[in-house]
């Protein structure tokens, strides 16, 4: 009989065991996952205990049972920590399991030493066989540091149901629970019964109670609960980063919001195609300032209606692990509906949307003349470009038309109009250059190039500066790269950055283009003004090396144009049409 318990109580803890793992969430506490652990071995071993039928078989199943004993106690307080929300350092829960290691080494020196058993023997009584046996020192402690556990485990219980009101009081009380089972089993039952060990029917039972704290406690745990929730929501997209702009993973609603990201392999940096370019660029501009946070990203519909468009806020935080700030996380959530509705009560405000639409042209004229105002002013500093901003900003416009027609290159109407509106800019950066080296009448030494190359990169941040708090984030992406980019050569030999073939936007692309055959065909106090055939044939030597090849049908098409603009210019431009 006594073998037919322990094995339907080892049979019934591996099947709460089992009910365990099918439950399990990746959340659970690992304490709890070491007890439904810990319990089927202490249950075997009293099992192979019953059937044993030597003195060595009987030292065996002690031993396996004593790695419930020596260990269990503790993962059973380290449990009731975590849910009792009781932060202990990696120290003490390292010393701790270190303790009941140096607890454990007596019982596996049984049957060689006298310090857990001073006597052994093993007798068979109705069939059934039983290790008698003295206990030792060693024994002693072994139980007084269980009970030492248990005093931790109840007063950290009580106290919580005392101090912590975001604690539970079911799970409390079911905390108690298996202290008081396992007790009535060891002290009481085992004085009535006393063939029989019912210590591990207590261990089965506390499983029991362990599931319905196991089913429970995620409910409690906010963090969790509100992360899991959130990624199953269909409608918010997350993706992460570290800080040297690293891929780190993404949700499946991110991958379909961006299916780019779809191929992205894990730790592989964000590259310079059109949505990751936009990613780095949200990335920038958070790390310049942590209140920027908050973007518009909009994938258009395959018609080009705009009512099939998807609008999602964006936005932008630190990835934390622990306490530590690890990288960037980045939400996108579906705000379509609630633009869609704003556009609808709109409708009913027409006349108001008109007066603030003009209101609006009005701004943005002033806002347009101050840019170039501000380019302007520049200029004037620079001896050597009088009438650049003006050239270049037309010969830019005429490029675009030409790549438009062309139809190779789809470039949406916005952007277009935002290259136009931000060529004037692309110089602005030369405000930080030395009056010494910008107005030199002459060459420039290596020394001084190395100066003025930094108005590239200097334009980039005058233009974040200054477009700042703009609501235009296309037009201010598209300003920053202009300026910061349109001396990068397709080779990758240009600067700042060093960028190369379509790692260059196309917005500074187009401008180079246009910025180098203005220099080539006007007069500059280092150089008299090129010929139209001369300025042409450097351009095309150029293209797939200083230019984007791509572009050269585009500027042979655009290069009528150009020079009937050139040479109806008074201001030191090649007349020779």
């Amino acid at each position: 009989m006594i073998p037919v318990f322990y094995g339907s109580v080892l049979a019934a803890s591996l099947t709460c065991t089992a009910f365990y793992i099918f439950m399990w969430h990746r959340h659970f506490d690992v304490n709890l996952t070491l007890i439904f652990t810990l319990v089927p071995i202490a249950c075997l071993g009293y099992f192979l205990s019953s059937i044993s039928e030597s003195v060595g078989e009987a030292v065996t199943a002690v031993k396996i049972i004593y790695i419930g004993g020596c260990f269990l106690q503790l993962f059973i307080v380290l449990g009731i920590f975590t849910l009792c929300q009781i932060e202990i350092s990696k120290w003490v829960r390292t010393a701790l399991f270190l303790v009941c290691l140096l607890l454990y080494i007596p019982v596996l020196n049984i049957g060689y030493g006298t310090s857990f058993y001073t006597k052994l023997s093993f007798e068979v009584e109705g069939g059934q066989g039983f290790l008698i046996k003295e206990y030792g020192i060693a024994h002693t402690i072994v139980y007084a540091a269980i009970f030492l556990f248990f005093v931790v485990g109840i007063t950290a219980i009580i106290y919580s149901w005392l101090k912590k009101r975001q604690v539970s009081r079911m799970i409390l009380c079911l905390l108690v629970l298996p202290y008081v089972i396992c007790i009535l089993c060891f002290f009481v039952i085992r004085r009535i019964i006393p063939k029989m060990e019912f210590v591990p029917l207590g261990y089965v039972l506390a499983e029991l109670i362990y599931l319905v704290i196991a089913y429970r406690v995620n409910l409690y745990n906010i963090s969790d609960t509100v992360i899991d929730s959130m990624v199953q929501d269909q409608e918010i997209g997350y993706l992460s980063c570290d800080f040297r702009r690293r891929f780190l993973g993404c949700s499946k609603t991110a991958a379909r919001i961006i299916p780019e990201l779809s191929g992205k392999t894990i730790d592989e940096a964000l590259g310079y195609k059109p949505s990751e370019r936009r990613i780095r660029h949200y990335l920038d501009s958070f790390e310049q300032n942590e209140n920027k946070s908050m973007f518009t990203y909009i994938v258009h519909g395959e018609s080009g209606d705009p009512e099939e468009d998807r609008i999602f806020t964006v936005n932008v935080g630190f990835l934390y692990d622990g306490n530590r700030k690890r990288g960037y996380i980045i939400t996108f959530t579906d705000d379509t509906a609630n633009r869609k509705y704003i556009r609808l009560l709109d409708n009913y405000n027409e006349k108001l949307q008109s007066e603030v639409a003009e209101k609006t042209r009005h701004i943005v004229e002033m806002h347009d003349n101050l840019i170039m105002s501000l380019a302007m002013m520049v200029e004037s500093r620079d001896n050597s470009t009088g009438g650049h901003i003006r050239r270049t900003s037309e010969a830019v416009k005429i490029l675009i038309e030409e790549i438009l027609k062309e139809g190779k290159l789809p470039l949406p109407e916005e952007f277009c109009r935002d290259v136009v509106k931000a060529a004037p800019m692309h110089d602005l950066g030369k405000i930080a250059v030395d009056d010494a080296v910008l107005r030199k009448p002459g060459r420039f030494t290596d020394e001084e190039f190395e100066k003025m190359k930094h108005h590239a990169a200097e334009g980039a941040r005058v233009i974040h500066e200054i477009l700042l708090h703009t609501d235009d984030e296309s037009f201010k992406q598209v300003a920053e790269n202009v300026a910061h980019y349109h001396h990068e050569r397709w080779d990758g030999s240009g600067y700042p950055e060093k960028l190369s073939g379509e790692q260059i936007p196309v917005e500074a692309r187009i401008m180079a283009i246009a910025d180098v055959y203005d220099a080539l065909v006007s007069r500059r106090v280092y150089k008299e003004a090129f010929d139209f055939e001369k300025a042409d044939r450097i351009i095309m030597e150029g293209m797939g090396t200083q230019f984007d090849p791509g572009l050269a049908d585009a500027y042979e098409n655009a290069r009528p144009r150009l020079e009937v603009y050139y040479g109806s210019q008074g201001d030191g431009s090649c007349h020779e049409v």
